[in-house]
């Protein structure tokens, strides 16, 4: 394998599943901080801020430097705020999607407004479903932070955002715009902000539709790892192929 300056990792299903940690991805990071090289850290979790996501990776043995992790939520906020006339949001998400959108200097509000962004809601309901119907049907611009219908958790699958975000668009018949992988907006984030060259990195993860669709979007090269979503026998019949193809990390470490 190449090696690369920017190692790109999914979480969910790809370094941890639930609260546990991976161990062939622990060990894979270990072995790269044991080089002198830091790896980053993309989620579409809208639910978690970065300083949670920081614990969740200190808690399964992985020390990550704050400005080395970028969530859908920090790439949604960003482009809410260049969209929005009036600052004023409404918002169906967790901490994660609230705290990116006050620190891009935008106000959630329950009044009607131009833009209605959605993140995973783990206390949705029926009303808040509703509520967000309504809003999109009188005007808002619909934006989801990440299009995953399921993330693997320790009990098999659980719904992801995307499947709430799609039952709002078919009731109110839009198109809804996603930020998320497989957009390849992170990865231009972190090329910009550290100034790595394409070449340079490479996208890691076990769900094709998001993480490798991410890095064939975004023309760099890409690891799956039968960890997670996506089984491997299903990512081979894809017309676009990722770079490398692993049951696990420790197999790149022979």
């Amino acid at each position: 394998m190449l090696a690369y300056k920017a190692y790109c990792f999914d979480l969910d299903g790809t370094v941890y599943r639930g609260k546990m940690g991976i161990e062939s991805a622990v060990q894979f990071i270990h072995h790269l901080q044991r080089q002198g090289i830091e790896p980053y850290y993309l989620t579409n979790n809208s639910s978690k801020t970065r300083e949670t996501l920081q614990q969740l990776l200190k808690s399964v043995g992985i020390e990550a430097p704050l400005h080395h992790i970028y969530s859908s939520s920090l790439a949604t906020a960003k482009y809410v705020a260049t969209i929005c006339k009036n600052n004023k949001v409404n918002v169906v998400g967790e901490a994660g999607i609230r705290t990116a959108l006050l620190e891009e200097g935008l106000e959630i509000t329950e009044e009607q407004s131009d833009v209605l962004v959605m993140g995973i809601d783990r206390q949705i309901s029926y009303e808040k479903l509703v509520k967000a119907s309504a809003y999109i049907q009188n005007g808002a611009k619909l934006i989801g932070t990440n299009e995953d219908i399921k993330f693997p958790n320790e009990n098999g699958f659980a719904p992801g955002n995307g499947s709430f975000v799609h039952l709002v668009s078919n009731v109110a018949g839009v198109t809804p715009l996603f930020i998320g992988k497989p957009s390849p907006v992170m990865l231009q984030i972190i090329a910009d902000e550290h100034q790595f060259k394409k070449e340079e990195m490479v996208m890691i993860g076990d769900n094709y539709d998001t993480d490798i669709l991410c890095g064939i979007h975004f023309g760099c090269d890409t690891i799956h790892v039968n960890t997670g979503v996506t089984p491997t026998e299903i990512v081979k019949q894809q017309a676009q192929l990722p770079t490398y193809c692993v049951e696990n990390l420790i197999e790149l470490l022979k």
